[in-house]
């Protein structure tokens, strides 16, 4: 302000004088200059907090209302902060990235919840912390390799990648080698070492093997030369995979856009020389937009078999038909098994955010039981940083715990 002031006492003085006034010419000064850091920050903080009326919990609570929705007994919560540091070229073009993930209760457990959706330890320490990923990259040309604790990706690897349904994702101790010399092709070799296994009260800081001292090695191919096709196909070996030997994993997905519609295909084995009877599943799906709406009609099928469809880091699939009850462990892998699952799905931007309604249907005779399930998702940016997240699901499971459960799930993340 003060500055701001005498220029203009000074500028004033200059008209009103009338006088040869010979200009000053200003100082040159020239900036030093500006040297970017090759830092990168960033973080999340994350509230999370699910009810349903047919909980178990994992800490032995028999309160009579363990089976009311909102009871301390049938609810679980997290409190959870993730930092995360990234150098793309901390030295000789090596690159490095580290995450640091803490959760926590805040406490509720005294008189909210009974348990939590993930812990960083084992057993159930209440407020812990691990380092989730921890990696170094290196490339050179158009090949990229990255070694070390990491997420992989869904699309790229269906039979071990990383959820987001839960507080946080779960990853890998893995090396991952990218190519795409290939035109309009990218071709993918994994390595994964061990992995910590997301699900209901989870034990993320938990890595363990995914095949003995031996990994399971994984190749995947995708191909975009054919305009709006997108072909993607998978191999997994893991030679004792789960006590199984020679474990054999194909999976391929196609994915064409129409214009009107966007078409999917997808399909598959799980093969073992240890079981009596390998998986095979297939899955369709049609999706397309009305005006402000976004609809999908899913289908999926998945034969008698002694493993059924899995993912190892998680509870859900490589399905298209994949829905809230898929993430509820060990229900969601039971049902995939021996079935034929119907999804019909839409969502849109309203009320201020995305509002997203599906039913699915499932028959299901590994388990003997059909399911009805329910989903309705609201998710809207409180903040440009602050997203909240509210669920509600109802499943109807003939002939198990969750015959009529009502599941109630509500999150806050703040991105930082």
């Amino acid at each position: 302000m003060k500055k701001t002031l005498l220029l203009s006492i000074v500028a004033s003085t200059m008209i009103m004088a009338g006088g040869d006034i010979a200009p000053v010419e200003p100082a040159v000064v020239t900036p030093a200059p500006v040297v970017e850091s090759n830092w990168k920050f960033s973080g999340q903080g994350v509230v999370y907090y699910q009810t349903d009326d047919a909980y178990v919990s994992s800490r032995g609570v028999t309160s009579p209302q363990d089976d009311s929705l909102f009871s301390q007994g049938a609810s679980a919560a997290n409190a959870g902060l993730q930092l995360s540091a990234t150098n793309a070229d901390l030295i000789a073009g090596i690159g490095f990235g580290a995450e640091l993930t803490g959760l926590g209760t805040l406490g509720l457990e005294n008189d909210v919840v009974s348990d939590v959706m993930q812990t960083a330890g084992n057993p159930f320490p209440l407020n812990a912390a691990y380092f989730s990923e921890l990696y170094l990259t290196y490339g050179i040309a158009n090949t990229s390799l990255k070694v070390g604790r990491q997420e992989l990706p869904k699309a790229l690897s269906p039979f071990a990648y990383s959820e987001d349904w839960n507080v946080f994702s779960n990853t890998f101790d893995a090396a991952l080698l990218v190519n795409t010399d290939l035109p309009d092709t990218v071709l993918v070799g994994a390595w994964v070492r061990s992995l910590n296994v997301n699900g209901m009260h989870a034990q993320m800081a938990d890595f363990g093997k995914a095949n003995s001292a031996e990994g399971v090695f994984m190749l995947t191919a995708q191909n975009k030369s054919i305009p709006d096709l997108t072909l993607t196909g998978s191999y997994y070996f893991g030679n004792e995979y789960a006590a199984a030997e020679n474990l054999n994993i194909l999976w391929a997905d196609a994915q064409y856009n129409a214009g009107f519609a966007n078409i999917a295909l997808q399909g598959g084995a799980v093969m073992c020389d240890a079981l009596v009877d390998d998986t095979t599943a297939f899955g369709a799906m049609i999706s397309g937009k009305f005006d402000i709406v976004n609809a999908h009609v899913a289908y999926a099928h998945v034969n008698d078999s002694d493993l059924g469809m899995f993912q190892v880091g998680g509870s859900t699939s490589a399905l298209y038909t994949d829905t809230a009850l898929d993430q509820v462990s060990p229900v969601g892998t039971a049902l995939r098994n021996n079935m034929d699952k119907f999804v019909i799905a839409a969502n849109a931007d309203v009320l201020g955010g995305n509002l997203t309604g599906a039913y699915a249907y499932t028959d299901g005779t590994a388990i003997d039981t059909t399911v009805n399930e329910f989903d309705l998702v609201y998710a809207t940016h409180i903040t440009s940083n602050l997203v909240g997240v509210l669920a509600y699901v109802y499943a109807d499971v003939d002939n198990t715990p969750y015959e009529g459960v009502n599941l109630i799930r509500a999150v806050a993340k703040y991105n930082f």
